[in-house]
């Protein structure tokens, strides 16, 4: 059997800890060990800094955009009669653990499938919903013919106007319009 070499030291506490003197750590000005309330107040604020950047994502990013992916699933029927995909009015937003959260509280049957929303350039991306705890694992992924195929050729294949890219493993595709994004979504909901 494999045994694994690398551990992941990259957490909050493995960065604190490598704040303490190491047992044979020298300050080369003073030759001296280190003082060890100065490294204390290093990894204080270190904690300080981790917490606040914690804390202003959820209340910058997150807590506005429940609103907008709240909207967006009380909207679904709207978006597709199926009630299996959603249109974002932008990327970059947090929506997935909104999503999850939003379908258990409103029993929401069938569950969300796609969300369409447009990336930094303007293009409609069209996203499969993750199986919740399996982010490799989608609910439904696009089609298998389309993956990996790009621009004309994707167009050919879908039978679909404006389709630009559709990632190899199926999660993602995009169309230069919302009509052909939310096109690719109800005829990959048919082929399922």
């Amino acid at each position: 059997p494999v045994s694994l070499v690398y551990r992941d030291s990259t957490g909050l506490s493995a960065r604190v800890s490598r704040c303490n003197p190491r047992w044979n750590e020298v300050d080369a000005t003073t030759n001296q060990p280190p003082n060890p309330d100065e490294r204390f107040e290093i990894a204080s604020q270190m904690c300080g800094d981790d917490f606040m950047s914690v804390l202003s994502k959820i209340v910058e990013a997150d807590l506005p955009a429940r609103s907008i992916v709240e909207q967006a699933v009380n909207d679904r029927f709207e978006c597709d009669a199926s009630g299996e995909i959603i249109k974002l009015p932008s990327g970059g937003l947090p929506w997935k653990s909104e999503v999850y959260e939003l379908e258990h509280q409103n029993k929401i049957e069938p569950l969300i499938k796609y969300v369409l929303y447009t990336d930094q350039a303007g293009m409609w991306r069209i996203q499969c919903v993750s199986v919740e705890g399996k982010a490799f694992e989608n609910r439904l992924g696009l089609p298998k013919e389309w993956r990996g195929v790009r621009d004309q050729d994707l167009e050919k294949i879908a039978g679909i106007e404006g389709c630009t890219f559709c990632h190899a493993a199926g999660f993602i595709g995009g169309n230069k319009s919302y009509e052909g994004a939310l096109e690719m979504a109800r005829v990959a909901l048919k082929k399922s």
